[in-house]
C-alpha cells in the first residue's frame, strides 16, 4: 500500500479569511516503510503572515519573497500524492487549506487525487481520550525523538508523524503479519508437514484404577442406568 504523509504551514488559522499555505511537504511510505521519496516546497503567499503564526513556524514574509507561488507547485504536489492514501494529523486543517488553494486554481479538490484521508488526531483521541494528542505529546507517549523540532516545520512534522502513525497502528501490523503467516502456512505443503503431531499421553495404572472406581460409584448411584462399559451398565 502506498501512503503519503503531507503537512502544511500557513499564514494563519482560517483559509476562509484569506490565509494561505506558505510551506508544504509530504513523505512517501510503501507497505509501512518510508521510501526516502519526499516533496518539500516553500510558497510565497503574496500576503502578510500573522504574528502568532510566525511564532509557531518561524517563517517570515522576507524569506518567502523569492519563493514560487502555490500555482507554480500545485501540479507537482497533486502528482506526488496521486493515487495514495493520505495520513494527516488534524486532517480538516490541512485539507481545508489545500482545497482552497486548489479551488483558487480551478483544479479538482484533494479527494480527486487521493484514495482517502486518515486523520491521526482523531485516531489518537479515540485511543487516548481525555489526553493531549498533539504531535509533541504523541512523540513523547510513543518514544519518538522530536528533539530537533524546536519550531513547527512541514517536512520534519511529516517525518515525525510517520513514526507516530506506525506506533498508533502497530497492533494492526501485528495482526496483518499473523494473518499473512497463517496464509503462507496453509498454502505451503512443506509448512503443513512441519506442523507438530498431537502428543498422546497414556494414563497410569493408578489413574485407570481411580477412574474405574468413579465409574462404578456412578453406576451404583444410577442403579444400572449407565451406558458405559461397567459391569452394571454393559449390554
Amino acid at each position: 500500500m502506498r501512503q503519503i504523509l503531507p503537512d502544511t504551514e500557513t499564514t494563519g488559522l482560517d483559509p476562509n479569511q484569506g490565509h494561505r499555505i506558505i510551506e508544504v511537504a509530504a513523505v512517501e511510505m510503501v507497505n509501512r516503510r518510508l521510501t526516502g521519496n519526499h516533496l518539500h516546497r516553500y510558497v510565497n503567499p503574496e500576503r502578510d503572515i500573522d504574528a502568532g503564526a510566525m511564532q509557531v513556524h518561524g517563517i517570515t514574509p522576507e524569506f518567502l519573497q523569492d519563493k514560487p507561488r502555490f500555482a507554480d507547485i500545485a501540479r507537482e504536489f497533486v502528482d506526488f500524492i496521486h493515487g495514495a492514501e493520505l495520513i494527516i494529523h488534524n486532517a480538516p486543517f490541512d485539507v481545508g487549506f489545500l482545497n482552497v488553494e486548489l479551488r483558487l486554481l480551478e483544479m479538482p479538490l484533494l479527494s480527486t487525487w487521493c484514495e482517502g484521508v486518515v486523520d491521526t488526531l482523531a485516531m489518537a483521541k479515540s485511543l487516548h481520550p481525555g489526553q493531549r494528542n498533539n504531535l509533541d505529546a504523541l512523540c513523547k507517549r510513543y518514544g519518538v525523538d522530536n528533539a530537533s523540532r524546536t519550531l513547527h516545520g512541514a517536512l520534519i512534522d511529516c517525518e515525525l508523524l510517520a513514526a507516530v502513525y506506525l506506533a498508533l497502528t502497530r497492533g494492526q501490523e501485528s495482526l496483518s503479519i499473523g494473518l499473512e503467516d497463517a496464509q503462507r502456512s496453509q498454502a505451503d505443503p512443506a509448512a503443513m508437514r512441519m506442523r507438530s503431531k498431537p502428543v498422546l499421553l497414556q494414563a497410569s495404572s493408578e489413574e485407570m484404577a481411580a477412574h474405574a472406581g468413579v465409574l462404578e460409584a456412578i453406576a451404583e448411584e444410577s442403579r444400572g442406568g449407565c451406558l458405559w462399559g461397567t459391569e452394571q451398565g454393559a449390554a
